[in-house]
C-alpha cells in the first residue's frame, strides 16, 4: 500500500517500538532490528495500526530465536484489533502480552 508508514525504532532502556503498519514490505527493516535483539525485549504496539501475517511471522521468529537461550518477547499496549488477530491466531498463548 503505497502512502503506509512504518517506523521501528529502540528506546533508551532497550524496548522496541513499533508504529504505523507492519506489512510484507516492511519485513526486512524489522527483521534487521528484531535480529539484534538479544535478552528478555519488550515491544511497545501502542502506534501500531495493522500487522499482516508476515510480521506475525517476523514476531514469531524473533521470539524462537530469544527462546532457545532462555528469553522472549514481551509486547505491550496491543490495540484490541491487533490483540484479536493474535488471540485468532493462538500467538497469546506463545508471547508475553500486557
Amino acid at each position: 500500500m503505497r502512502g503506509a508508514t512504518f517506523n521501528i525504532s529502540t528506546a533508551d532502556d532497550g524496548t522496541i517500538r513499533l508504529s504505523g503498519r507492519l506489512d510484507a514490505a516492511q519485513e526486512e527493516k524489522a527483521r534487521e532490528v528484531l535480529d539484534a535483539a538479544s535478552g528478555p525485549t519488550v515491544i511497545d504496539f501502542s502506534e501500531l495500526s495493522y500487522i499482516s501475517s508476515a510480521g506475525l511471522g517476523v514476531l514469531l521468529r524473533a521470539q524462537k530465536r530469544l527462546m532457545e537461550g532462555g528469553n522472549g518477547l514481551k509486547i505491550v499496549n496491543l490495540s484490541p484489533p491487533i490483540r484479536e488477530i493474535f488471540e485468532m491466531a493462538g500467538f497469546d498463548r506463545i508471547f508475553d502480552l500486557e
